[in-house]
């Protein structure tokens, strides 16, 4: 029997669905140029000298690589345009996110297990009472926290910032919990109730290990919405307890002698370095987390 041969040559549906991709790649390359150019700007103006940045093009590469203007934002020089540097702010930020985030997270597991598993009278209100607190404005609860701090003796402390984030970081991370333990089968708690588990042993043994993706979900949420806060610690701290957000806003809003444009890059590129090393490495949990848990069953 003869062997018979095809040639096949693409059609004409393929080929346009190729072109289609093709255009597609390039919109979506011109896009990331574009939403990347403050940060080309910025980092590339962190490494000028004062007067190249007068002299040069605002795009065009350093002539001659400098990180003083890094050393200035992070260290301070008392004969630039401030005397302390971001150093004592970015441990203030690292003191106030790495426990906020802690117990947030840890009270909001509880409080998404409790009521997505052990229903009681009034739970949907309480949830619903939790989510409203989610959408209530900064500036309306000020006044009042401002006053419980006092109240506390916790005013101008970072021990009074992490109590004013985990307070208002309960409600969303306890709606991010309780979404995600909805989807557990409610036979797991039947089954450990049977063998004798208590509330926090079911909890320990089997919620917690289950929860990792929705655990980077909610520290990668509160973290950026801790760190990058800046309402919360310009009203609740003082000087010596301030964040980085603070601080920087201190130095970008000086008037006093020369405007040092590549202070003020080093200074943003510094204090936002933790939150972009957060997506950096651990974007795409954080994408497996919110999805996860979305199908019950």
């Amino acid at each position: 029997m003869a062997d018979l041969t095809y040639s096949q040559s693409p059609s004409k549906g393929s080929f346009g669905k190729l072109i289609l991709r093709w255009i597609l790649y390039i919109l979506l390359a011109l896009f990331a140029l574009y939403y990347l150019m403050p940060l080309f700007v910025m980092v590339t103006t962190s490494l000028k000298s004062l007067e190249e940045i007068r002299t040069g093009s605002l795009i065009a590469l350093p002539r001659e690589i400098t990180f003083d203007a890094w050393k200035t934002a992070w260290s301070g020089a008392c004969t630039g345009i401030q005397c302390e540097g971001l150093q004592p702010y970015f441990w203030n930020s690292v003191l106030l996110a790495v426990p906020a985030v802690a117990l947030s997270t840890l009270i909001g597991a509880l409080n998404g297990y409790v009521i997505a598993q052990w229903q009681f009278r009034g739970a949907n209100l309480i949830f619903s009472l939790m989510l409203f607190g989610c959408f209530i404005p900064f500036q309306v609860v000020l006044l009042p926290m401002a006053r419980l701090l006092g109240m506390m003796g916790l005013a101008g402390s970072i021990p009074g910032l992490v109590f004013v984030h985990v307070i208002y970081g309960i409600g969303f991370t306890t709606l991010f919990f309780r979404n995600y333990y909805v989807s557990i089968p409610a036979e797991l708690v039947k089954a450990a109730k049977v063998d004798g588990a208590n509330f926090f042993r079911i909890f320990w043994s089997i919620f917690l290990p289950l929860s990792l993706p929705i655990i980077v979900v909610t520290v990668i949420w509160q973290f950026t919405q801790i760190w990058n806060d800046f309402l919360f610690g310009v009203s609740f701290s003082q000087a010596g307890t301030q964040p980085i957000t603070v601080a920087l806003n201190n130095i970008v809003n000086s008037t006093t002698g020369v405007k040092e444009y590549n202070v003020d890059m080093a200074a943003a590129i510094i204090a936002a370095l933790p939150t972009l090393f957060v997506y950096v490495f651990a974007g795409k949990y954080f994408i497996r987390g919110l999805t996860a848990g979305s199908v019950k069953g």
